[in-house]
């Protein structure tokens, strides 16, 4: 498969809207992994990304396969077919200004929201598996600096799209027996597991201050 004509514009664009990983996206452009890390870590927010869909070099089955699977590798169509149709959901553009605030969007949901997968966290925020795996295990160049915020405070995402992300996750997670509401959703249900011991508190406070 001949590379594309402007490999970095692609490039910059399949970090911006697919969750593949960047030796994938290395191996479509003809560039490095570390010339896509680069462009990741903001270099590429001076390049505009050129979508390899209107440009006929691929189909949208090709790059469901390679989210689907990091070893897959990506093959390029005829440019004599029929020009494929772009998909109508997948992650959004960022705006330039609020790229930095990934991470912190990122970190938040790692910790309140562990019921969300990866491709889930990637839609929400605009970002890659490889981003949010550096930010997972602390290894992203900012790490020491994160303040974990919610991505619809950082308006990376609509409340409706989160709570929508959100209750999907759990109710796959109940089908599956493995979901378990955090801590502080049982916290209400403390007062009455107090009744249950048939003690009566109001009485025994009642007679320590006479």
């Amino acid at each position: 498969m001949n590379t594309p004509l402007m490999p970095k514009a692609t490039a910059v664009w399949l970090i911006e809207n697919t969750m593949m990983t960047f030796d994938q996206i290395a191996a479509f452009c003809g560039l490095h992994p570390l010339e896509i890390q680069a462009l990741a870590d903001e270099e590429g927010q001076k390049i505009a990304g050129q979508s390899p869909l209107q440009a006929r070099l691929i189909l949208p089955e090709e790059i469901k396969k390679a989210e689907a699977d990091p070893a897959y590798r990506m093959k390029g169509i005829q440019t004599d077919l029929p020009e494929p149709k772009t998909r109508s959901k997948g992650p959004r553009y960022t705006p330039i200004s609020k790229r930095q605030d990934k991470p912190d969007a990122i970190a938040w949901l790692l910790k309140h929201h562990p019921e969300l997968n990866d491709n889930t966290i990637g839609r929400l925020v605009g970002t890659t598996r490889n981003t949010i795996q550096s930010v997972r295990d602390k290894t992203h160049p900012n790490s020491a600096s994160f303040q974990p915020r919610s991505p619809v405070e950082l308006g990376l995402c609509t409340y409706p799209e989160f709570d929508k992300a959100v209750t999907k996750a759990r109710k796959q997670l109940e089908k599956e027996g493995k979901w378990k509401p955090p801590v502080e959703e049982t916290q209400e249900e403390a007062p009455a597991a107090q009744k249950d011991t048939g003690f009566d508190f109001t009485n025994f406070l009642r007679g320590t201050g006479s």
